[in-house]
């Protein structure tokens, strides 16, 4: 695609890349094919070639508009778009990159405004959403239904693996995932520790910063990466085998650390060697010994989430370990495309996400499964709001003790 950025962006340190990215597109349309939002909406604009249309347009120095950040707010960044696009286009990073420039030239109305920044305000910092949610729960019985579905009940505290081993690995305390679901860390800790490595939950550490940066406060994403390089840091010098991440679209930000902070020379080199010890806990489980789990061949549907298949390229590694350990999965119909939660996208864009919620869960239980397993908070609590029984799959290892 043949492009001319505009002066202002020609300012930018992330001219270079930006204008690459657009030369890449070869206005195939092959994306729009696996699009969620294009499947439901049938419109251009709502598809990846039309955005990139939109953005070039925006970055071209043209007129951008409320509409244009419409069209541009309604995209998941779910990337299946990339795994489909046979040049290689690099889609969620123009619309991050791309995105951003459009957030400075449109202004949102004091609703919106607020709305998002209150959310970069208080989800990512456990203690503010631990109240809010202290709050919500207390207020839950008045609250409409659509709303009610969405509060999960206080979970059970369970206890960590004391026993140490010589095999070390670390997990961010992270944010959200914490007090909504604080049984999967503990799972995965549990299943370490069968295979001889003791999973240390690292404090001080937060959130990966996946929230700030795709809302495109991309400081606020810095400094929370800069927080948990620094929390991390001294155990990565010890000899920590890897900082394993139980939530695969935070995982997917935290490999992404060194593009975050590349152009930070005091921490550029740190972010590129912790980057480089980030695996989610499928590619842990899936490299060791599991002669010691074994199911009975229970039928499972599996959600293999965005993050986890189109953001990480991991897709099938989750299968695999399921069914080495004897369970059986089940068919899923369209299950490259998102369940609709997308970080807080079920929060900004309901009804595309309900649509998208109601049609993902009809194709998990088409199969009639015993359970339904996932490898994402988010998913999780947005496939739950759907009245689905869903779990984190790592949970179901635990049952084999």
């Amino acid at each position: 695609m043949q492009t001319r950025l505009a002066d202002f962006v020609k300012q930018r340190p992330e001219h270079d890349e930006l204008a690459a990215i657009l030369r890449a597109c070869v206005h195939c349309g092959f994306c729009n094919a696996t699009c969620p939002t294009y499947q439901l909406l049938g419109d251009e604009r709502d598809g990846p070639r039309g955005r990139i249309y939109l953005l070039k347009q925006a970055l071209e120095g043209g007129p951008v508009s409320k509409l244009t950040q419409r069209h541009l707010d309604r995209c998941l960044n779910c990337r299946s778009c990339e795994t489909t696009c046979p040049s290689g286009v690099q889609y969620g990073r123009l619309l991050d990159l791309g995105g951003k420039i459009v957030e400075e030239r449109v202004a949102r109305s004091l609703f919106e405004h607020w709305r998002r920044h209150g959310l970069r305000r208080i989800l990512p910092y456990r203690q503010r959403f631990r109240r809010l949610l202290q709050l919500v729960r207390l207020l839950r019985p008045i609250l409409p239904k659509s709303l009610r579905g969405k509060i999960p009940p206080k979970a059970a505290t369970t206890p960590w693996p004391t026993r140490r081993h010589r095999r070390q690995m670390l997990v961010l305390v992270g944010c959200v995932q914490a007090e909504l679901a604080p049984a999967i860390d503990v799972a995965a800790a549990k299943v370490l520790d069968r295979l001889g490595i003791s999973l240390l939950a690292v404090e001080n550490s937060g959130c990966c910063g996946a929230l700030p940066y795709h809302l495109h406060d991309h400081q606020q994403a810095r400094e929370l990466a800069r927080r948990n390089i620094d929390a991390c840091w001294p155990y990565i010098e010890q000899g920590a085998e890897a900082v394993v991440m139980t939530a695969s679209g935070c995982g997917v930000t935290v490999k992404d650390y060194d593009k975050l902070l590349e152009r930070d020379p005091a921490y550029r080199d740190k972010a590129r060697r912790f980057a480089g010890v980030v695996k989610d806990i499928g590619e842990v489980i899936g490299d060791e010994d599991l002669s010691g789990f074994k199911a009975d061949g229970e039928k499972i549907a599996f959600h293999s989430p965005c993050t986890l298949q189109h953001g990480q390229q991991l897709n099938g590694r989750v299968e695999s370990i399921l069914t080495r350990i004897g369970y059986h999965l089940t068919p899923v119909r369209d299950s490259h495309l998102c369940c609709g939660s997308a970080g807080v996208y079920s929060l900004l864009q309901p009804e595309l996400a309900t649509q998208l919620q109601r049609n993902k869960l009809a194709n998990l239980q088409a199969g009639q499964p015993d359970l339904i397993a996932t490898a994402n908070i988010g998913c999780l609590s947005h496939l739950q709001a759907g009245g689905a029984k869903v779990v984190h799959w790592i949970e179901l290892l635990t049952e084999y003790e």
